[in-house]
């Protein structure tokens, strides 16, 4: 791997930690102030509204500026979300901006992995990305579960700064004040990613016209027999997976009695099982063989259903271990066969942008749902038993959709296989 991969691992850890600890965080500054369920479940969605609002957008933005330069600006953003937290903006809003930062910070982050390597090195760079992004959020979530707690916030506030008056009153407040310090050691590391050397493609005067010109990149993309396949397939994990990081707080909660701190601990378990699989996928799987994980998410869902019926830490703790691992493996090979069909058909920022929008719809869309059923009374066993009907349901269809075009449209699937294999194996574009 070239050196400015590993600066980019650096900047993208100490960001994701920071955003995966304020998730903990904000869940705690809602429910000390007394906020009703669904507003603590409505964080997941309020933080991928700009993704979806900003989508035809983000990807150009990511494309005309050096993806560095973007990822540092994307961070200052997120600050801005967390001060506005601390100075009394209400929390949904506050998060709604740290998503904001996050919508810019995506494409860049993912784009630039397809302008520093080749495509032969694409599936391994995205088992190292995901990997450390999951291990990012393993630590991310026991930070924030940590930062919360009595022992570590009660020495927090007791730090004394004289003649200044911080205001800074609360244990969330106190852990989104630290939160800021590790944006800023992530904001460090992006203004040493090297430039990769490639064209940037200047935004046009009238930000409007990016509307059509993302719409048709998005449906290019739908239209692509391997695109459609991988989009779907990581549009559905996305979609579930972004919504089962609350879900297993509140799990944690109804079937072991957990407070905040200890439920993050078993969010953490998820990702460590995530990360194995991100792994394993990395260095067992190549481009042209990314369709035949897709069984693994139809496992996933039923494993999902299978929550509800434990109700012992040692038991549960290594069930969201394997849980994670299914994904994990899933994930990284149909990442990567959506970038490189992206890449190839419209650049890597606008690619990662159509990405977002649907992956971030979808967990907007779920979120909402999740968050209305919150309100009307829906357990947390009922939304578990839901989310994982969901995913195996769809990911049935998603296989029978790819079975369908190998058989209707055999000639150009194929082609578009060999493509793949053939970059994997020689590193082309």
């Amino acid at each position: 791997m070239k050196r400015g991969f590993y600066t980019i691992m650096a900047a993208q850890f100490f960001s994701s930690l920071a955003d995966n600890a304020l998730f903990v965080a904000a869940v705690e500054l809602l429910k000390s102030g007394g906020a009703a369920e669904w507003q603590r479940a409505a964080l997941v969605p309020m933080f991928a509204l700009f993704y979806v609002v900003l989508a035809p957008f983000v990807g150009a933005f990511a494309d005309a500026q050096p993806k560095g330069r973007v990822m540092f600006v994307s961070n200052a953003i997120k600050v801005v979300g967390c001060l506005m937290m601390l100075f009394g903006t209400h929390p949904l809003l506050a998060y709604a901006i740290v998503g904001l930062g996050a919508a810019a910070y995506s494409p860049a982050k993912y784009g630039i992995l397809t302008e520093l390597l080749p495509s032969s090195q694409l599936v391994k760079a995205n088992g190292w990305i995901e990997g450390l992004t999951i291990a990012s959020i393993i630590l991310g979530i026991l930070l924030g579960g940590q930062l919360v707690g009595h022992v570590v916030a009660s020495r927090l506030l007791a730090l004394d700064f004289p003649l200044i008056d911080t205001g800074i009153n609360t244990p969330p407040e106190a852990a989104i004040t630290v939160l800021i310090f590790v944006y800023a050691i992530a904001a460090w590391f992006n203004l040493r990613i090297p430039h990769t050397g490639v064209e940037m493609r200047p935004m046009p005067r009238n930000l409007l016209e990016l509307v059509p010109d993302f719409w048709t990149c998005n449906s290019r993309l739908w239209r692509d027999k391997l695109g459609q396949i991988s989009l779907a397939t990581t549009t559905l994990f996305w979609g579930v997976s972004g919504n089962l990081r609350y879900i297993i707080l509140a799990w944690s909660a109804a079937a072991l009695g957990y407070s905040t701190t200890q439920a993050s601990s078993l969010s953490g378990v998820v990702a460590l099982g995530t990360a194995v699989g991100a792994i394993v996928a990395s260095v067992r799987m190549r481009l042209d063989m990314a369709t035949s994980v897709m069984p693994l998410g139809i496992a996933m869902g039923l494993l999902v259903i299978l929550m509800n019926f434990i109700h012992n830490v040692w038991v549960a703790a290594p069930f969201l271990i394997l849980l994670g691992g299914l994904g994990g493996f899933l994930v990284v090979p149909m990442n990567a066969l959506l970038q490189h069909r992206g890449h190839n058909l419209m650049g890597a920022g606008r690619s990662i942008a159509v990405q977002n929008f649907n992956e971030q719809a979808c967990i907007l869309g779920l979120g909402a749902f999740y968050s209305l059923s919150a309100g009307m009374g829906l357990s947390a066993f009922g939304a578990i038993t839901a989310f994982g009907l969901v995913v195996s349901a769809m990911m049935w269809l998603i296989q029978r959709w790819h079975g369908w075009n190998l058989v209707n449209h055999r000639e150009e699937v194929e082609h578009l296989i060999s493509i793949a294999r053939h970059d994997n194996t020689h590193g082309g574009a």
